[in-house]
């Protein structure tokens, strides 16, 4: 019972994070269908609330993905050095996938949330452009949801 829910959850996460991925590189190309004029650095365009949508759906889906995994796979603290090289195998793959999966998390999630707020229907105007910010977070979702499994069967298996 406990391993057919083990692979439900791993399997919920990797949905949740592929979902969020392809929402995010679809934003990306409803982004680019929008009319622009770009020179160098700075890009005047129409803000595409398509692109908003999907990018808001890929924002919601990630951090839903992270609390899921995080909850589910309990919390394996270890609170010093001596802590980490006492740890079995398990513990420390555990505790550098969580790592991992904070770092990829901070960097996907703000990258989407840039390109996100960038489509803002009120942020129809000049500066700084914002090109594959949501397709660069989009692909930092399939990562998050190789290090969420990887942290979800390590901690687990510290447990058994």
């Amino acid at each position: 019972m406990a391993r057919g829910a083990g692979i439900f959850l791993c399997l919920l996460i990797v949905i949740m994070d592929v979902t969020a991925g392809i929402l995010g590189i679809e934003a990306e190309i409803a982004q680019n269908k929008v009319k622009h004029l770009r020179l160098w650095i700075f890009e005047c365009r129409d803000p595409s609330h398509k692109a908003f949508m999907l990018g808001l759906g890929a924002v919601v889906l990630l951090a839903l993905a992270h609390v899921v995994a995080n909850l589910l796979g309990g919390c394996n603290c270890l609170c010093s050095q001596q802590d980490l090289e006492k740890a079995s195998p398990n513990r420390q793959l555990s505790m550098a996938c969580l790592i991992l999966t904070w770092i990829v998390l901070a960097v996907g999630l703000s990258m989407l949330v840039i390109g996100t707020t960038s489509n803002n229907k009120s942020r129809g105007s000049c500066g700084f452009t914002h090109h594959h910010f949501l397709s660069i977070g989009g692909i930092l979702c399939f990562v998050h949801g190789l290090f969420c499994v990887a942290y979800y069967v390590s901690a687990t298996a510290i447990i058994n």
